[in-house]
């Protein structure tokens, strides 16, 4: 990949730890409450966060381009599926499946980003992704049977694939975002999903927690879902969203790993027999390389950027801005470099028989 393709793979990989401990953390925090509302809490916790380090200007993401109001009706997507309706199906799914099981079979949302990217975005795939994802979903298939049901899956694995799905439609709607503040899009999403599951919740007699367990929520949504989201969206405007995806798909075995180390959360023949296939999947879009001959046509867009990415070469009253947002417009350019389906690459493909030349 190129050079400045390291801090997206950084931030991915960043972003994929601070998640990976959501769920074995969640795991104890449903004893002290309901799914609906701890769901709620942990977007809460990630909103309240961005919004405080944003107040007291301490935030990172200050030069973005700013949420405007025809991005909304895709911001309202993200927010029903990827904030409201797959937390709430992981959380009572986690109700039902060890938490060990529940990281690794959210590898199935690689396998989600990627049909959804595929048949509704047009990303390019190819070959090698989509052995990827194939060895992704036969080690999803393999965790998710349930062996005391001799015909079908577990209601728990059936509750969070169907998660992985809405996370798979959230992050793809969320590329078409990605040139945007990444911080603004969580805060919106975590005080959207956080009020609305916060009413749900105790409309269905879900227990709010005692203090203690309040600040422990808080803190890991903001780290686990707000600073980890922002790192997510980050990335996806550099990398697309199958191959962010990917490096993404690391959580599921951190979480595994730290649960692992919870009384009663020993691993079965399932989870060694499902990781083969799982880590294959991982390794092949990881270590993808392309790059081929192809076109830009003039856009005019808005979004965070640099003048040293051969791309933006428009010029400025300083020498060198760094980093830094505004509607700026491209020129026509044709050219060959190693590139991954980010802001400027989405374009269509002739798959070829050299791997490393096409998707």
């Amino acid at each position: 990949m190129l050079r400045s393709d390291h801090p997206a793979l950084i931030e991915a990989i960043t972003a994929a730890v601070l998640f990976g401990f959501v769920v074995p953390v969640s795991k104890i925090l449903l004893t002290e409450t309901g799914p609906i509302t701890l769901a709620a809490l942990l977007y809460l916790g990630a909103g309240i966060g961005l919004l405080v380090i944003r107040m007291i200007r301490l935030s990172p993401y200050h030069r973005e381009a700013p949420v405007t109001r025809k991005e909304l009706p895709l911001l309202a997507v993200i927010v029903i599926a990827g904030s409201v309706i797959g937390p709430i199906l992981l959380m009572t799914g986690l109700t039902m499946v060890p938490a060990g099981t529940a990281s690794l079979l959210l590898n199935a949302e690689l396998v989600m980003t990627g049909i959804v990217a595929a048949v509704f975005f047009s990303e390019p795939l190819g070959k090698r992704v989509a052995g990827a994802m194939a060895a992704v979903l036969i080690g999803g298939l393999i965790l998710s049977v349930d062996p005391a049901d001799t015909f079908g899956l577990s209601a728990g694995a059936i509750l969070i694939l169907g998660a992985c799905f809405c996370w798979g439609v959230d992050n793809n709607v969320t590329r078409c975002l990605s040139g945007k503040d990444p911080s603004s899009i969580v805060i919106i999403k975590g005080m959207c999903a956080g009020i609305f599951g916060l009413i749900l919740g105790a409309y269905l007699g879900e227990p709010l927690p005692a203090p203690g367990y309040l600040m422990l929520i808080i803190i890991t949504g903001f780290f686990g879902y707000g600073l980890s989201l922002v790192l997510f969206i980050r990335s996806l405007r550099t990398l697309g969203a199958v191959r962010t995806g990917s490096l993404f798909a690391l959580a599921p075995f951190i979480g595994a790993g730290i649960s692992w180390i919870y009384p009663g959360e020993v691993p079965g023949f399932q989870v060694f027999l499902c990781l083969p296939f799982m880590a294959a999947g991982v390794y092949l879009i990881a270590t993808e390389h392309h790059h081929h001959l192809h076109s830009h046509f003039q856009v005019s867009h808005d979004h965070r950027h640099q003048h040293d990415d051969g791309h933006h070469t428009h010029s400025h009253h300083v020498s060198d801005p760094g980093e830094h947002a505004h509607l700026h417009i491209h020129e026509p350019v044709i050219h060959d470099h190693q590139h991954t389906p980010d802001l400027h690459h989405y374009h269509e493909h002739e798959i070829r028989s050299d791997d490393k030349k096409s998707y």
